[in-house]
């Protein structure tokens, strides 16, 4: 077996894939304005097989409260009109023709709040995987000194390096629930 190595790069990566997930979970949670990420994840049965909704249609925002999805096959407007009302978005679509639009209702207090405990529960796992990414590189750290690659010192000073690059994560993951919180409550 090969001797564990500590790399802090690898942990960077890794810790910003935890990020990089939760920002494209909470660009799926509906604000009071349009997104096309709202819909980007909705899964479309095409061709017989499920593909994400962007691979047979055009997705635009020509307004701030309305999404137009623009179907490129004519015999799959029925299959993306079932796919949104499948994926619970709390949208009904409308369609014309190949374009299907999606206007996005006003957000009462409850349900604003709602969200934001969903956008919680999203910081929350990513805060769990940024520490799990730290998890694992103290403990190649520990086992790099227990095997003598390493001396004592260099473990700590490697350690201090892997805890402040997991301190940003994590404030990077709070920035972001701080901002998504706001677009949520804000009326």
């Amino acid at each position: 077996m090969a001797a564990p190595t500590h790399s802090l790069d690898e942990l960077k990566r890794r810790m910003q894939g935890a990020l990089q997930a939760l920002k494209q979970e909470l660009g799926g949670l509906r604000t009071g304005r349009a997104s096309a990420s709202l819909v980007d994840h909705v899964q479309v049965e095409a061709y017989g097989s499920h593909m994400p909704m962007n691979q047979v249609a055009t997705i635009s925002v020509p307004e701030s409260r309305m999404i137009s999805v623009q179907v490129w096959d004519r015999s799959m407007v029925h299959a993306v009109e079932k796919a949104i009302s499948a994926a619970n978005l709390g949208l009904s679509p409308q369609t014309e023709g190949q374009v299907i639009r999606l206007r996005i209702p006003e957000l009462n207090q409850d349900r604003r709040k709602e969200l934001a405990k969903v956008a919680h529960k999203y910081a929350e796992a990513a805060r769990i995987a940024v520490r799990h990414v730290r998890r694992d590189g103290l403990e190649v750290l520990k086992k790099m000194e227990k095997d003598h690659q390493i001396s004592e010192d260099e473990h700590k000073r490697h350690a201090d390096q892997v805890q402040k690059v997991t301190d940003q994560a994590i404030a990077d993951v709070d920035q972001a629930l701080a901002t998504k919180e706001k677009e949520i409550m804000t009326v």
